[in-house]
């Protein structure tokens, strides 16, 4: 299905404070843009279905240099600052591979 890279999984959670319908919005909107970054493949937000103030995000980036690339795009930087949500934790990972060395 994809080819090696960086596979991020990140959950984040909408701040108590925060219009749920509203969060939403802006989530939906930061995906967007992590999808039309170079070396983005995949940003997919996922709703709790228990916890709708839960989300994990997808994300597939070519290398390490477009994941840290994505920090400073401005959509990203945006996102920041609305303070929607908090990060809670965030994996990076690798398909597993048979040729692995």
């Amino acid at each position: 299905m994809f080819e090696q890279g960086l596979f991020i999984t990140a959950e984040l959670r909408v701040k108590p404070d925060y219009n749920l319908e509203q969060a939403i919005v802006a989530i939906e909107a930061f995906c967007q843009g992590m999808n039309s970054e170079p070396g983005c493949s995949m940003a997919v937000p996922l709703q709790d279905k228990s916890d709708p103030y839960r989300f994990i995000f997808w994300e597939r980036y070519d290398s390490q240099e477009a994941f840290d690339r994505h920090f400073h795009e401005k959509h990203t930087q945006h996102f920041i600052q609305l303070g929607v949500t908090d990060l809670v934790q965030a994996f990076e990972t690798q398909l597993v591979t048979q040729e692995r060395k």
